[in-house]
């Protein structure tokens, strides 16, 4: 699938609720639904700056690909980030540093958070771009 794709999926999901105390508790249960992130990974080197709320972001290259698992301590941003990872997570470098995250404005997501939630999605972003970066580099 790809990042189009997946965000295309993310729009159709929260196109069914028109309430957003819906689309927040759609929110909590992807986040409840996403797997633990491993101790070994709650480093202060994984976490996220930038955020209210601690978040933890490991980034892994398989095959070529990225692969992302993250955890947070917050419910709603837990769900934000696995959006996130679900829209970009299985991607090459080059394809999450090149792709446009409309779904994020398409959702609503961004007018619904809070200032400080909101810079928060945008470091969560600015982290997997990084992470992309570096990994490119490294391919060189």
């Amino acid at each position: 699938m790809t990042i189009n794709e997946a965000q295309d999926e993310v729009i159709a999901e929260f196109s069914d609720f028109d309430d957003w105390m819906d689309r927040y508790q759609l929110l909590i249960d992807l986040g409840n639904e996403q797997a633990p992130l491993d101790e070994k990974y709650k480093t202060d080197q994984n976490l996220i700056e930038g955020c209210q709320s601690r978040v933890w972001l490991q980034a892994d290259e398989v095959d070529g690909k990225l692969v992302f698992q993250a955890e947070s301590d917050a419910l709603i941003v837990k769900g934000i980030i696995a959006l996130l990872i679900r829209v970009l997570s299985g991607h090459t470098p080059d394809e999450i540093l090149e792709s446009d995250l409309y779904f994020i404005d398409r959702i609503g997501l961004r007018e619904h958070l809070s200032p400080t939630r909101s810079n928060g999605l945008l470091s969560m972003v600015k982290q997997m771009r990084m992470y992309a970066l570096a990994y490119k580099a490294k391919e060189k």
